[in-house]
């Protein structure tokens, strides 16, 4: 099914803002938000350039002020007419190991990860609920998988916290027209870990994009990308010993 009509939040740089440009030239009409609209019009004409006959709307968006998330997406319905699919994907990875004096960098973390991603999918569920169609996308980690040390550990929490919550979502709507899926990026290049040097199987953000974007056009349950290593890193990492998992993070 051709899913024409996207919301994607976070739009503004990294993964959410490489998404929107693929979806651009395959010629989708975009709703973008983040909280910087200065980056949002400087993309919206971006994305016109590169097809200027698709639909763009663009709107700020703190996705911690979760009311203006219901205000924002019911805006951009009433725009578009309908809402095809629903890209959650704003998130941060602000935090330090447990204990170490960064208790409101973790939970900021939490919030916006878990907490916001539940009013993005609250929000997006009332509009496909409505119209009984739609597809919900969250973009949860590979670090979902299993704990992680120091700075990941609440990323991690947060981040399995998110696909599980998506699965729940999938069981409700088990056999319906709404399809539900997690796409499980790996080690990805952008803004969230552009200081962080030494990162195993990184790949840039158009390669990392173009395999999330490939992926959730499939709309299956559940994706782990790029596909090699990650696919098989997951089943790996399940049974993997603590000081295993403590050279990956």
């Amino acid at each position: 099914m051709l899913r024409q009509n996207i919301i994607i939040t976070g739009a503004s740089s990294g993964l959410g803002k490489g998404m929107a440009i693929k979806f651009a030239q395959m010629g989708r009409n975009l709703a973008l938000c983040a909280r910087r609209i200065d980056r949002l019009e400087e993309l919206k004409i971006e994305l016109l350039s590169i097809n200027p006959t698709i639909k763009i709307s663009i709107l700020p968006l703190d996705v911690d002020k979760h009311e203006q998330v219901f205000e924002v997406f019911k805006r951009f319905a009433d725009e578009f007419g309908q809402i095809d699919r629903v890209i959650v994907n704003a998130g941060m990875g602000k935090g330090a190991a447990i204990g170490t004096g960064y208790f409101y960098a973790n939970k900021q973390t939490a919030i916006t990860n878990f907490v916001s991603a539940l009013a993005q999918c609250e929000a997006a569920m009332q509009i496909f609920r409505a119209q009984n169609a739609g597809h919900l996308v969250t973009i949860s980690s590979v670090s979902a998988v299993r704990g992680a040390r120091r700075a990941m550990t609440v990323y991690a929490a947060t981040k399995a916290g998110l696909s599980s919550m998506t699965e729940g979502i999938r069981i409700d709507v088990m056999n319906t027209p709404i399809k539900v899926s997690t796409i499980h990026p790996g080690f990805i290049r952008s803004e969230i870990n552009e200081k962080v040097k030494k990162v195993p199987f990184i790949v840039d953000t158009e390669v990392g994009c173009n395999a999330m974007v490939k992926a959730i056009e499939k709309e299956v349950a559940s994706s782990f990308v790029p596909t090699w290593p990650w696919a098989l890193f997951r089943y790996i990492a399940r049974i993997a010993p603590l000081s295993w998992l403590a050279k990956m993070s």
